[in-house]
């Protein structure tokens, strides 16, 4: 699950504070590194136990509107259409989300207001009368409707960015990028799996966790050369005055640039100059993308990066 997106965002948080804190330990920081990307795949598995959650909520609103039926037969029985969702009922078995949740302290049952307040948001919705009126019943259109839940409801929630924040410090950048993959595998789901369904693993292959491990070593242990690349293309008085965010970006995207010949160039260029746009000033992203181009260039010409320039 953890991408190479999330890695060089985790790097460039743990380089900085690296540096705030006097950098004295490579190994510690290190530590922290894959200690916070192992708290992004945590936060994978709560937004799916999230929606586990939503339908519990789902079931004790059914059974007491059953149970209301029962005494007074007015109206119509309850729908159980919404609580026997296939895909939902799926996910609640999935062997490996039940390992998570026994073995974590936190949970949604703390959050019972805010999680009713989700399903309110559903049960209103245009997808989800739609869906309840449908006489369709399948596997897909089950699916399909939590996908849009997921979208509609826990995607580009502040609320529930807020208290995810409360929940963990480690979480407060990873949201938009784990969500990208909690809809990913709600679309990988497949009835025949069963609760043998797999989820998405921490790391893709050992790749992943070997280009995070080297990323973030050569970024440290490089550290003057990177930076004397980048002074050698400013002026020392512009130098002296780059913000540390900025200078961080540049190293990290140097280490990334000369490391791993096989990332084309364009791609470790764009993804920096993303990061610079999201943690430091307006201008920054046009200052990096500048500044590492114009480097890149010269250690080309130089001989010295065996990269094509687009």
């Amino acid at each position: 699950m953890i991408n190479r997106e999330l890695i060089r965002l985790k790097v460039v948080q743990i380089v900085y504070a690296y540096y705030q804190n006097d950098g004295k330990n490579i190994d510690t920081a290190e530590k922290e590194l894959f200690f916070s990307l192992s708290k992004a795949y945590d936060l994978y598995n709560y937004l799916l136990l999230l929606m586990v959650e939503i339908n519990r909520i789902a079931v004790r609103a059914v059974e007491t509107a059953q149970s209301r039926y029962e005494r007074i037969h007015e109206g119509l029985p309850p729908s159980r259409k919404f609580i026997d969702n296939r895909f939902i009922l799926q996910l609640e078995e999935n062997k490996q989300l039940l390992d998570f949740r026994e073995n974590q302290k936190k949970n949604w049952t703390d959050e019972e207001e805010f999680v009713r307040s989700l399903y309110k948001q559903i049960i209103e919705s245009d997808y989800y009368n739609e869906y309840m009126a449908s006489a369709e019943s399948s596997y897909a259109e089950d699916r399909e409707l939590w996908r849009k839940i997921y979208k509609n409801v826990i995607f580009n929630n502040e609320r529930l960015d807020s208290l995810l924040e409360d929940m963990s410090l480690y979480w407060n950048d990873d949201k938009y990028i784990v969500d990208t993959f909690v809809l990913k595998t709600i679309k990988r789901f497949e009835v025949e799996n069963g609760a043998e369904q797999d989820l998405l693993p921490e790391f893709k292959d050992e790749e992943d966790r070997e280009f995070a491990h080297r990323l973030f070593r050569n970024t440290l242990l490089n550290a003057d050369y990177y930076r004397k690349l980048v002074s050698d293309n400013t002026k020392n008085w512009e130098f002296n005055r780059i913000a540390l965010m900025d200078l961080v970006i540049m190293q990290i995207a140097l280490a990334e640039i000369l490391t791993f010949p096989n990332i084309p160039l364009n791609v470790s260029l764009n993804e920096y100059v993303d990061i610079a746009k999201i943690y430091s000033t307006p201008r920054s992203g046009l200052y990096v993308n500048g500044l590492l181009d114009a480097i890149s260039k010269k250690l080309i010409q130089e001989g010295k990066l065996k990269k094509e320039t687009n």
